[in-house]
């Protein structure tokens, strides 16, 4: 009952984010600048509320690639792993479903594309922003101490990641968030969500190896 509280968990942050994320891009667009820093500014205020409610119960990851940089560290088990990642993926397309009932396909449903068609440059903007965003995570929640303000660092740095990605692709650092979408959106997006799949997991790895690197003598 337990495993399946935390699964649960996922999928709900996960729901949560891809509805009122991409749903606030998609409604309000991001072609001038309210538009801009209030979707920026909507994915770090999900991760804040997510992270002082879900928690306490999964650890509020609702982020693969979050999930893998964890079991990278020995903090997660190989089975929760795997609940996780199906409850994501899960959270994501049922949330993107919804989004689609209100916004339309029309809108967008906050799909990430790649800068300039270019392949390259995306999975490059991509595996960097995961790697600071995911490293930020690992560093902010090794210590006890950190819990009480744990949730709004990762919610800003979430917010910071937008700021300067959703120029380049409208910021995935999140597998499953850009997995919903594509899903529904189709042609380019889903063409190309493979980008922001492989990104996030190669920037969360990195993220953890650098974690691990310098959090050894401490951990020893």
């Amino acid at each position: 009952m337990e495993s399946f509280k935390k699964y649960l968990a996922e999928f709900i942050g996960t729901f949560v984010l891809v509805f009122v994320a991409c749903g606030t891009a998609a409604v309000l667009g991001c072609a001038d600048l309210g538009g801009y820093l209030l979707t920026a500014l909507s994915f770090g205020l999900v991760i804040v509320g997510m992270a002082y409610s879900i928690g306490n119960v999964s650890g509020c990851h609702i982020n693969p690639a979050v999930s893998l940089a964890m079991l990278a560290c020995g903090k997660i088990s190989l089975k929760d792993f795997a609940g996780y990642i199906i409850a994501q993926f899960a959270g994501s397309t049922a949330g993107a479903a919804l989004l689609m009932l209100f916004a339309g396909k029309e809108s967008g449903l906050g799909t990430n594309a790649l800068f300039q068609g270019d392949i390259w440059l995306s999975l490059l903007i991509e595996i960097l922003l995961t790697f600071i965003f995911v490293l930020v995570i690992l560093f902010v929640t090794s210590k006890k101490e950190h819990s009480a303000v744990a949730g709004i660092v990762i919610g800003l740095t979430l917010t910071l990641v937008h700021i300067i990605g959703i120029h380049f692709t409208g910021t995935s650092v999140n597998p499953a968030r850009s997995f919903g979408p594509a899903i529904f959106v189709g042609g380019e997006a889903l063409k190309n969500v493979w980008v922001f799949i492989v990104a996030p997991f190669v920037g969360s790895l990195l993220a953890a190896i650098t974690f691990r690197f310098f959090g050894s003598k401490k951990e020893d």
